[in-house]
């Protein structure tokens, strides 16, 4: 009796997983980086147009694009003469909006940063402009909100990026249909 109970969780520890590989297989996942391929080449060059009121910012952008060409793209860095496709990130500025005051001062505030992405992909050039938004509180005093409006638009600059990552993987899925 113990061994027919034995032999009936092994078929049905058996047939489970042989159910969940197909399910999860007939699904038709696709990482983006498959799709991002039908519209960037493996081979891609990346310039940042340093801003001359956020020249701090510059270095953070490069790496952080850099980065999803490699991890998201999985492409390769090259000069701009090797390269088959281009990106061009420029940092378009922001504005910042108060949202909530304490005494004078400015404790909650909304931060619309803009970058404009100027692309050479397979398909031809392209521009796409994307506006993120942060906000954020602030303490009320005149030290920290410096380093706290780089911080933002940091964090700005990173969702933009993941929107524009979005964005080119939508275009491969729409490439991948026709």
């Amino acid at each position: 009796m113990i061994r027919r109970e034995g032999r009936m969780r092994t078929t049905v520890k058996f047939w489970m997983t042989i159910s969940m590989m197909l399910l999860v297989s007939a699904c038709g996942y696709k990482p983006s980086s498959h799709v991002i391929q039908h519209v960037f080449s493996d081979t891609v060059y990346v310039e940042v147009l340093v801003d001359r009121a956020e020249p701090e910012n510059a270095p953070y952008v490069k790496d952080e694009m850099n980065r999803l060409v490699y991890t998201r793209f999985k492409g390769r860095i090259v000069s701009k003469e090797e390269a088959q496709s281009q990106i061009r990130l420029s940092y378009a500025g922001s504005s910042f909006i108060p949202l909530s005051y304490e005494n004078g001062y400015v404790t909650r505030y909304r931060a619309v940063i803009r970058v404009k992405f100027d692309m050479v992909t397979k398909a031809g050039r392209e521009t796409k402009t994307i506006s993120s938004i942060v906000e954020s509180d602030i303490q009320a005093s005149s030290l920290t909100s410096s380093a706290l409006r780089i911080d933002a638009i940091r964090i700005g600059l990173g969702k933009a990026l993941d929107e524009f990552l979005a964005y080119v993987s939508a275009k491969g899925m729409l490439k991948e249909v026709k």
